[in-house]
Formats: C-alpha cells, sequence, structure tokens
C-alpha cells in the first residue's frame, strides 16, 4: 500500500512540471493549486521538493519558473544522447549539401520534439530550436512516424485530429489519413508543401532505435524556390538513406540483435 501511495505522490509531483511550456513558462501558486487540483499544504510540499533539486525556480514575488537543473541535465543530455551523438554529423553533412534547414527529431509520449538542426541559411524560414515541440497533426515529419507506428496507435492519433461534424465525415478523413501513411511508408519518406511553414517544402523520413517504434525522424526543409524537381529528388534519397545510416548506428547497440519488426499499417473494419 505505501509502495502505491509513493507511486501515486511521485506521477503527482511530476505532474507538476508538465504545466510548463512554450505558452506558459511561468506559474504562481494560486494557478497551479486551480489547475492540478492539489491543496495548498501538498502543493507546497511538491515545489519545495522542486525548488531544492533546482528543477524549479521562484523569484521574490512567487512566480515559479524550471530551474538550473534542467538547463545542467541538457548538457548532460546532448552528450548521452545517442540519437544527437550519432546523428549530429550526419544533419550537419545535409545541411552543407543542400540549402536547407536539417533537423534531428525525437518521437516520445506521442510528441515530437526537435532535439538537434543546422541550416546553411542566414534567414531559415523554418526554425525549431531544440526542445521546441512540433505539430503532431500536419507535416512530413509527424507522417513519417505516425506511417510506422502500429496501426491502431497510428490510427487513433490520426482520429484525434479529425474535423469535428457528422461521423462519415470524420470516418472519411481517418482513411484518407490512413492511405496517405501507407504510401509514406511505401517510398520511406514524406513530404509537405506549406503544411506547417508558408513557402516550405519538407522531406522526413524515420529513424529507429531498440524498439519497434521509430525513436524520431530525419528531415531536412528548403524554401520551395530552392527546391525544383531535381533538387526534391535528390533530397528525397538523401534523407531516407541518411536517416537509415544513424538507424544501422543506433541499432547496433541492440543487446540481442534481433531485427525489427515488420509493421504494416492496415484500415480496421
Amino acid at each position: 500500500m505505501a509502495k502505491g501511495n509513493s507511486s501515486s505522490s511521485l506521477k503527482r509531483l511530476m505532474s507538476i512540471l508538465d504545466i510548463f511550456t512554450e505558452c506558459r513558462p511561468e506559474w504562481s501558486s494560486e494557478d497551479m493549486m486551480a489547475v492540478l487540483g492539489y491543496s495548498r499544504p501538498t502543493l507546497y510540499r511538491y515545489l519545495k521538493i522542486l525548488t531544492d533539486s533546482g528543477m524549479l525556480a521562484s523569484s521574490a514575488t512567487g512566480i515559479y519558473a524550471l530551474g538550473p537543473k534542467i538547463v545542467e541535465m541538457d548538457h548532460l543530455l546532448r552528450l548521452s544522447d545517442k540519437l544527437v551523438v550519432t546523428g549530429r554529423p550526419i544533419v550537419e553533412r545535409l545541411a552543407g549539401q543542400f540549402t536547407c534547414t536539417a533537423f534531428l527529431v525525437r518521437w516520445y509520449r506521442d510528441r515530437i520534439l526537435c532535439v538537434h538542426s543546422e541550416t546553411s541559411l542566414l534567414a531559415p524560414l523554418s526554425s525549431y530550436p531544440r526542445g521546441r515541440v512540433m505539430p503532431m497533426n500536419r507535416g512530413a515529419i509527424a507522417r513519417a512516424i505516425l506511417a510506422h507506428l502500429q496501426p491502431r496507435k497510428a490510427r487513433k492519433i490520426v482520429g484525434s485530429f479529425a474535423p469535428e461534424g457528422p461521423e462519415e465525415v470524420r470516418k472519411a478523413h481517418i482513411s484518407e489519413q490512413i492511405s496517405a501513411l501507407r504510401t509514406v511508408r511505401r517510398n520511406g519518406y514524406a513530404i509537405a508543401f506549406s503544411e506547417v511553414t508558408p513557402g516550405v517544402v519538407a522531406m522526413a523520413s524515420p529513424i529507429f532505435g531498440e524498439t519497434a517504434e521509430p525513436a524520431g525522424a530525419l528531415c531536412v526543409t528548403m524554401r520551395q524556390e530552392d527546391c525544383p524537381c531535381k533538387v526534391q529528388a535528390l533530397v528525397a534519397q538523401a534523407v531516407p538513406a541518411a536517416a537509415e545510416s544513424i538507424t544501422t548506428t543506433l541499432r547496433q547497440v541492440r543487446p540481442t540483435g534481433e531485427a525489427r519488426p515488420k509493421l504494416t499499417i492496415e484500415e480496421e473494419a
């Protein structure tokens, strides 16, 4: 029983960190109580633990923000994250080969998160710094990852972004999206035109690690004027090849040496 209570308390404590976002990076204790529903003594106990550890920092006015321990951990993560360590030179090479911005993104908790980027543009149209969450409902990166998830999970995520309206309209939308994901899987890459950023062409391929789900993706974005058909064809070859190179290196550390299972996006009745 004590173990269950301890686990529940830890989840409640960690939930405090989840409310800090790019749109809302600072919180008062009063607002935290309103959103989280914690009692004042419980919240203050959790806040003391988080501030003492450096995960949060508080101002003289009682406003809380993420603390210096996050910065320290990010530095260590840059040194130890195999996706970044392996992919960084490949991303740099792509940015040198094409007039583009190249991204490494990680897939976690149904989110796609930029972990590294390089650009050969002085003023790139698309810019996702490390740590920024990318959209899951549109764009080449989202489709590159969704196309390689288990069918039920992919359909659930696609369905969560389906437009409101009659059920037959929602089902038609989901079926159309699932069909597009099959094409992405066959091609080995996804392509998007002005879906996330106007005037930008994006191509992305999945990266795999030790599990059947993608660990993340590699993406190249270019201004449309820098991406005529011949260049587009070259990028469509370079991106999957680069992603596969990263995958090969990451899979070399698999403890069992098992091949990654093949999954197929299928429509469910």
